[in-house]
């Protein structure tokens, strides 16, 4: 049953407020619902949605939290920093970057960071 479910991730975040300039200003992400108090969710493509909860603590992993799947890295990398998004650099050991792309081997992937520390990915598949 739940391989046919959708599924929508869901994020911590330490000032909502932040949060929302960040996914709703920087990304352009379109706000479904807000309760003010504890929870934004934004609508993302293919019907998908992405919820940033108010946490006191946040995320302590460094590992990506979420990715978008993308059909032209470098044009949405370029897109990205033109609103004024930083996309991580990374050296080896880690995924190696090239003008902030990494080749993956099944896959080209970029990273950069929100406002409370959540790694975030842009990736796209190889043919």
């Amino acid at each position: 049953m739940l391989s046919d479910a959708p599924v929508f991730p869901i994020l911590l975040a330490r000032d909502l407020d932040a949060a929302r300039t960040f996914y709703r200003d920087t990304l352009g992400l379109e706000i479904l619902r807000e309760d003010p108090d504890d929870r934004i969710v934004f609508r993302c493509g293919g019907g998908t949605q992405l919820a940033v909860t108010l946490s006191t603590v946040g995320t302590a992993d460094i590992q990506t939290q979420l990715a978008w799947r993308v059909a032209d890295i470098h044009a949405v990398v370029a897109d990205l920093r033109a609103r004024g998004v930083r996309i991580e650099e990374y050296a080896e050991p880690d995924p190696v970057t090239i003008d902030g792309v990494a080749d993956m081997g099944h896959s080209w992937a970029a990273w950069f960071i929100d406002p409370s520390d959540n790694v975030l990915a842009v990736v796209q598949p190889k043919p």
